[in-house]
């Protein structure tokens, strides 16, 4: 027995060894491939892989903007095991903005350098497809130059089945009245077993895959992530990215990947705990090496920490996300503590410190 294990212990070092050099070679990974990084690379091989094709795709630099989050209501028709978001009509942490409330929200930011509000939140039963265009139309009014990054998947397939649309007319709707980029919330997990445990009247995956597509077509780009550190399996993980890398090599449409990881404060999942760091950086490090036709990975500091991040953008990140000035609640309301707010200052010297470039971008990764 002995003697076998060393045996497989090393047939798993030579293949590890030959998926290094494909991989250097600029030659995509398989499945199989990338379960086993997964299971068996070391976590320092994962690092120097990942930032050498972080450093092909978008050499020393680590981009950052500009911006501010609006979050209309965490008031939602689903029920996700997972979130700590979520509150009941009537709950002393629940709350549906009214109009009125969110423009002035949005015209602190009229005379500021922010390029970029993005607007999510739970998907409310009463609020309909007419409702948010009216809304990203009046945000326009005030700040005309800003770019609107609004609606997971899920919120877009509620509104546009409430107004009896297609998804192509439902999103040309939304594009027509000032949606330019979708955020990636909502992939969570693609498995459909898993799925349907933890998230059971979510938007499928199929569907997310396909708002995400139709959106693309029609010009409209976005981000893409994947929940991480609960109840999935390597292959799972592996799974959820080869949808992702399959559908970006049909329609080019996604700008960033980012991995967001399970967080267990005030959610029915609390008991299956969080991964720790070292999980953290495998994710990014395999994420950065199998999404090879995504051009950037961002490590959303909000979710990860600062610490955290500073360790992500030498496992493969190149984007650490932005201002956002304490305008989020999504996580704080899992455990993360402190505040959500860095300035411009705060985010250019977190990348210096880790030896890399500061960027300032706009939503498409255009350079300022």
């Amino acid at each position: 027995m002995f003697y076998n294990d060393i045996i497989k212990k090393s047939d798993i070092e030579v293949r590890i060894k030959d998926i290094a050099l494909k991989i250097l070679d600029n030659q995509r990974i398989s499945f199989d491939e990338g379960v086993l990084l997964f299971k068996d690379a070391p976590l320092g091989l994962l690092g120097m892989l990942a930032f050498e094709i972080k450093k092909r795709k978008s050499g020393m630099k680590v981009f950052y903007n500009r911006n501010f989050h609006i979050e209309p209501t965490n008031i939602c028709v689903n029920a996700c095991k997972f979130c700590s978001y979520k509150k009941p009509k009537g709950d002393a942490q629940a709350w549906e903005l009214p109009l009125d409330e969110i423009l002035r929200r949005v015209a602190v930011y009229k005379n500021s350098q922010a390029t970029e509000v993005h607007i999510v939140g739970g998907v409310h039963p009463e609020r309909d497809i007419d409702y948010y265009c009216n809304l990203m139309q009046e945000v326009k009014k005030i700040i005309p130059g800003i770019v609107v990054k609004a609606f997971t998947a899920v919120e877009i397939e509620y509104m546009i089945n409430k107004a009896g649309l297609s998804l192509y007319d439902g999103l040309k709707k939304l594009k027509d009245n000032g949606l330019e980029c979708i955020p990636g919330g909502g992939a969570e997990i693609f498995d459909e077993t898993l799925r349907a445990e933890i998230c059971p009247e979510k938007t499928k995956s199929d569907v997310w895959l396909k708002i995400h597509q139709t959106a693309h077509q029609l010009g409209i780009p976005s981000n893409a992530t994947m929940l991480y550190g609960h109840k999935e399996s390597y292959e799972n993980r592996i799974d959820h990215l080869s949808r992702l890398r399959d559908l970006q090599d049909k329609t080019h449409g996604f700008s960033a990947f980012i991995p967001l990881k399970y967080r267990k404060e005030n959610n029915s999942m609390t008991e299956v705990g969080e991964v720790p760091l070292t999980e953290d950086l495998r994710n990014y490090a395999v994420s950065r090496i199998f999404l090879d036709n995504f051009p950037h990975i961002k490590a959303y500091w909000v979710m990860s920490g600062q610490e955290t991040t500073k360790l992500a953008l030498q496992y493969g990140a190149d984007d650490i996300d932005g201002t956002v000035n304490d305008s989020t609640k999504i996580y704080t309301m899992a455990g993360v503590e402190g505040k959500p707010v860095m300035t411009v200052e705060d985010l250019t010297s977190l990348i210096k410190s880790v030896g890399l470039t500061p960027v300032e971008r706009d939503t498409f990764y255009n350079e300022i």
